[in-house]
């Protein structure tokens, strides 16, 4: 290896795009998971015998959205064999073929 050069430089073109498009996708989701930390005080609120105020139900219902965006890949990570699946998961997330009309 020459000094000064990463491993990734001597990459070809099209894997260095996929290893930044993965890593920018995996900040996406953790960020978003950091952000839903804050549900778990306000769900056990009413467990404990608390009430809800109108501005910590929209919080609940903001996490749960938040949430719900993230469910696709949580479940495509989670299920065996989920590997095989990516091709018809990518082709179901290009939000241009809707706009292409295929």
């Amino acid at each position: 290896m020459v000094a000064g050069n990463s491993p990734e430089k001597l990459l070809p073109g099209w894997w260095e795009q996929l290893l930044s498009s993965q890593r920018n996708e995996v900040r996406r989701i953790l960020g978003e998971l950091m952000s839903a930390r804050g549900i778990m005080p306000l769900l056990m609120k009413v467990r404990n015998g608390g009430q809800w105020t109108p501005e910590e139900k929209e919080q609940v219902l903001d996490h749960l959205r938040r949430m719900a965006h993230l469910s696709p890949y949580l479940l495509v990570l989670a299920l065996p064999g989920s590997i095989f699946l990516l091709p018809a998961y990518a082709w179901w997330l290009d939000r241009r073929r809707l706009r292409r009309g295929e």
